[in-house]
């Protein structure tokens, strides 16, 4: 019963028969994607979400190129929005010029108008169909760190045997929604690799609006007896998964988060902290890595279950973003996973509740500076607004004293917008035309285009 909630949940088979190998930051996983390419024969195909215009990145960049001109059949797949200014700066014009398919996924047009937003934040590559790599490093310099800032702490695994085929057809579906329809059919294996382990692999490919994912994490979190370990680099709570790792706290399991003490998303980490008390309150246990950037979005339940992949826990990447994750049925693995983070959370800051009921941090900090509180300060202000909003309309719960301000700012904000619609309509009115004739067009596009 539990395998078949599970396939339901997450839209996916358990194939069985895998060799699973855990790679712990870029020391390890590098050097093993780098060998795997060298190794290359046949195809080599690399989807991710940011290629860094840096050292790292370049030395990718030219190492797909050599094998290109080897006559390996190198394709890659870039998300425009990822990799920003280095597409500008010519970062894949040696990969292009070796003769490599290199392609951008949903970069904006004017047809949709915000089809931009969705993100394909996928990271996989896959080599002559034997063996695969998914998690959440992407390439670039951050990740393998230097001399004055440490390397980031992320998390990905090996595949081989029979579920490289399910991840090579994953990479053949964002293929097509790039425009390679011409070329799907020939990047799916023709054969399976034969059985050759033991290890029950669940391969979850998501698209947006699908929350297979988000299916799948509340299942695992109901169902954990023991333990329930989660290291995440964005953590932005939804409700009802907040509310399963309460009850599940509340019956005596073991529920622990692993969060970023400083995030390269900067305002993620003060929203984070903002959710932090409601947690807390029911034993959920809390840590902040005291490293460079936590980066890893792994789950563990009852040292047996385990998650690796790309998808943060928060509703852009459950719901917005095209993700790859899998889910693995292995105690093996799960001990592996069990371990760093006994590791991780021994160079963690724990977050703990003052008997007045105030957050508080023991261990130590290394990050503080007037410019860092003023910014999360400022985020505070902002964070929760819907919230506020929602219960100050409906009377559904007393106000909050943190409360009050972004709600008299947007009162405030309100007013001014109603005062300009009647001083000077056409400072509203301008903008709002601009927004629907662009909306309007794109209706017409895409309905000419049908």
């Amino acid at each position: 019963m539990a395998d078949q909630a599970f396939s339901r949940a997450a839209g996916a088979p358990l194939v069985a028969g895998n060799s699973v190998r855990v790679l712990r930051d870029a020391v390890e996983n590098y050097p093993a994607w780098e060998d795997a390419i060298r190794r290359a024969r046949r195809t080599v195909h690399l989807r991710t979400y940011i290629i860094h215009r840096d050292a790292v990145g370049r030395r990718f960049v030219d190492l797909l190129a050599a094998k290109t001109r080897e006559g390996v059949a190198v394709r890659v797949l870039y998300d425009w929005f990822g990799c920003g200014a280095g597409l500008a700066l010519g970062l894949f014009h040696p990969l292009r010029q070796a003769g490599a398919d290199v392609r951008v996924f949903n970069p904006p047009t004017f047809a949709a108008m915000l089809g931009w937003v969705g993100r394909n934040h996928r990271k996989f590559l896959k080599v002559d169909g034997d063996v695969a790599f998914i998690g959440g490093l992407c390439i670039g310099q951050a990740w393998e760190g230097t001399r004055r800032v440490g390397a980031w702490r992320d998390t990905a695994v090996q595949l081989q045997d029979p579920v490289v085929g399910d991840a090579e057809r994953s990479f053949a579906d964002s293929g097509a929604a790039a425009g390679d329809d011409d070329k799907t059919a020939t990047l799916v294996c023709a054969d399976a690799p034969p059985v050759a382990d033991e290890v029950n692999v669940r391969l979850m490919p998501t698209t947006p609006f699908t929350a297979s994912i988000f299916r799948m994490d509340l299942l695992v979190a109901a169902m954990a007896r023991r333990r329930f370990w989660i290291a995440d680099a964005y953590f932005i709570e939804h409700g009802p998964y907040a509310d399963l790792l309460s009850h599940a706290s509340h019956d005596g399991v073991d529920v622990c988060l692993l969060l970023p003490q400083g995030s390269d998303v900067g305002w993620t980490v003060p929203v984070s902290r903002s959710l932090y008390r409601s947690l807390l309150g029911v034993g959920v246990r809390v840590f902040e890595w005291t490293g460079s950037i936590m980066h890893a979005k792994t789950v563990v339940a009852d040292s047996r279950w385990s998650r690796v992949g790309s998808t943060n826990l928060n509703i852009n990447s459950w719901l917005g973003n095209w993700e790859l994750d899998v889910a693995i049925d292995d105690e093996g693995v799960a001990r592996t996973l069990d371990a760093h983070f006994e590791e991780d959370i021994a160079h963690a800051t724990e977050i703990t509740l003052s008997k007045q009921g105030r957050r508080l941090a023991t261990g130590p900090s290394r990050r503080s500076g007037r410019a860092r509180r003023s910014a999360r300060r400022a985020v505070r202000e902002v964070t929760g607004v819907a919230r506020s909003v929602g219960a100050a309309l409906t009377t559904s719960r007393p106000l909050e004293d943190c409360e009050v301000t972004p709600l008299v700012v947007l009162g405030l904000a309100g007013m001014i917008v109603v005062a300009l619609s009647v001083w000077q309509p056409w400072i509203v009115a301008w903008p709002i035309a601009v927004v629907v004739a662009w909306t309007a067009a794109s209706l017409f596009v895409e309905a000419w285009c049908a």
